[in-house]
């Protein structure tokens, strides 16, 4: 049991204004494996002046004793991956096999790669009469979500560090156990007091305190489209910087001179990964009318290949959902697609066969699906897939681009030229193309009502930049 009794403000394990707290339960067994504060705004208050405290000088230091300190942090991850990925298998439920590739290897090579690109960025430029500067914004406000809790996590606190800010974090307390572990490794590294802090609380105390605090700079949100358009309204009382990574509903579009089978088969892949708990989830499959029947076939065998089971099972490919509450919205979703007429080919909202315990919930493909369906227009976060039959191309990217969101999409095509003239017609933030594979040195945002602003690489640590330019006679 993982029993958490402190937060980390100025540099200390400090114990929180108030005595609440809140449960953390593994979805597989349903049972209670954590506990951890529940801060106040009081416990905010307290870590944002910390931080204000802290961020001049930490914006001030050179940035070679910057690379010091990141590095020192990136080697401590790296000692404790295989605890990093246990700890949220447990919380989140991604099986244990991909959980140290993805949720532990990930964060460390994207800390890494701040690292080295801290070392290799210019902050400042020589433009005519005029030396233009990249500074840090000062304080920022991180606020994560649970499904990729410490990669969402590095993903903005490495960044906002290398840029020069001091960092107020609240993970999801839906999965916190893991942000533990990385304040850990900072405090061991050594980081100047007030630099980092880690506040565990509630969206609707915590968060909404940090979006509207006139002492923090900006805030760099990934969540629900529902919280997001909370987040940006509360901060626009003080006009400060936010940046926004919401929900996706990305379609993979495959044309007539696709390699099906491999077109097919990604796309599943793609749909079931953390068990479709992945804002750029390929969950709408487009093809051809002609080559429908076949798409059919093809992807109900790849899904054939995701039972749910016991994620520390080395075979398991598709773990549980994350919560009763995720579980029983899926399945809502799932209920609704066959009223609104979709033809549900596999799956469905009963519970699984033989596991009666835990958050789990059938593989479900839906075939028929027209794009005015809910399941054709929102995000489900779950293993659900839609396909979705086109005319032609032209037809394809309309109904592709058919929704609020642009967060991510696919084009599969034997022609790469035709690829990648379909991908520039998509309005998403990344197009993967042929099964490109993910870059985490290109930018990662969305369009439309997926959110604004980028992260990762050096379009990551811009976020955390404000310029200023400086004319001489």
């Amino acid at each position: 049991m993982h029993v958490k009794e402190k937060l980390y403000i100025d540099g200390n394990w400090v114990s929180p204004v108030g005595s609440g707290y809140l449960e953390v339960t593994n979805p597989s067994t349903e049972e209670l494996i954590g506990r951890i504060p529940a801060a106040t705004c009081a416990d905010a208050v307290q870590a944002v002046v910390a931080a204000r405290r802290a961020a001049d000088a930490w914006g001030r230091t050179p940035v070679s004793e910057r690379i010091e300190y990141l590095a020192r942090i990136q080697r401590g991850l790296a000692e404790r991956t295989e605890e990093i990925a246990a700890t949220i298998t447990a919380e989140v439920g991604m099986p244990l096999k991909l959980s140290r590739r993805i949720q532990a290897g990930l964060p460390v090579a994207v800390w890494e790669s701040y690292v080295k690109l801290l070392g290799e960025y210019a902050f400042e430029e020589r433009i005519g009469n005029s030396l233009v500067l990249r500074e840090p914004a000062g304080v920022v406000a991180c606020i994560t979500p649970w499904n990729y809790p410490l990669h969402q996590v590095v993903a903005k606190v490495a960044p906002a560090l290398a840029a020069g800010c001091a960092v107020v974090l609240k993970p999801s307390e839906v999965a916190p156990l893991s942000a533990f572990i990385l304040a850990e490794v900072i405090h061991e590294a050594g980081l100047p007091a007030g630099v980092f802090n880690l506040l565990t609380g509630t969206g609707a105390e915590v968060g909404e305190h940090l979006a509207q605090d006139p002492d923090v700079d900006l805030i760099s949100f990934t969540g629900s489209l529902r919280a997001g358009r909370r987040v940006a309204e509360l901060a626009a009382g003080t006009v400060k910087r936010v940046t926004l990574e919401l929900g996706g509903k990305s379609a993979a579009v495959v044309l007539d001179d696709a390699d099906l089978p491999t077109a097919v088969k990604a796309t599943v892949a793609a749909c079931f990964i953390n068990s479709g708990q992945t804002c750029t989830a390929h969950t709408r499959l487009l093809v051809p009318e002609q080559l429908y029947q076949q798409v059919v076939e093809l992807a109900l065998a790849a899904a054939g290949a995701f039972a749910p089971g016991d994620p520390l099972n080395e075979q398991t490919r598709l773990g549980p959902l994350v919560s009763a509450a995720q579980r029983e919205r899926v399945r809502d979703y799932i209920r609704q697609g066959i009223a609104e007429g979709a033809e549900l080919l596999l799956g469905g909202a009963e519970p699984p066969d033989g596991l009666a315990t835990g958050f789990f919930v059938r593989p479900t493909v839906f075939g028929g699906v027209t794009p005015e369906m809910t399941i054709a227009r929102e995000e489900i976060f779950g293993p659900v897939l839609s396909i979705m039959t086109c005319r032609d191309e032209d037809d394809a990217v309309r109904i592709a681009n058919g929704t609020i969101y642009g967060l991510a999409a696919a084009v599969w095509s034997g022609d790469p030229r035709r690829a990648e003239r379909v991908a520039r017609r998509l309005r998403a933030g990344q197009v993967d193309i042929n099964g490109g594979s993910f870059n985490l040195l290109a930018p990662f945002g969305g369009f439309k009502q997926s959110g604004y602003g980028r992260e990762l690489g050096a379009f990551g640590l811009e976020e955390f930049l404000e310029i200023k330019s400086m004319q001489y006679k």
